[in-house]
């Protein structure tokens, strides 16, 4: 039985480091620049509207521009001649989004 113990006890030390310590790398959000589509422009201030949703919105777009700048704006902006647009992100650079 003593045997028996000493083999299990690095064992399951081995298995709790490797569940605890992995999944606590694996959860932190990575900021992933390479699906930018090159939308370099600051968005508005969120403080201009006064619209609750827009103003989130806005507030949003300012705090991960990165992950609107790689998503496609399906309001077909981006194929306008008045706007050309290059990504969600650009919505957000004026007042389109607000509308």
């Amino acid at each position: 039985m003593r045997r028996f113990r000493l083999i299990l006890l690095p064992v399951m030390i081995v298995i709790f480091l490797t569940v605890f310590t992995g999944n606590a790398t694996a959860q932190k959000p990575v900021k992933d620049e390479s699906l930018r589509k090159g939308e370099t422009r600051a968005t508005l201030d969120p403080n201009l509207f006064t619209d609750a949703r827009t103003k989130r919105a806005y507030q949003i777009a300012k705090e991960i521009p990165w992950v609107l700048d790689s998503i496609y704006c399906y309001c077909m902006c981006e194929e306008s001649p008045v706007f050309k647009h290059k990504s969600l992100l650009s919505c957000y650079v004026d007042n389109h989004a607000a509308m």
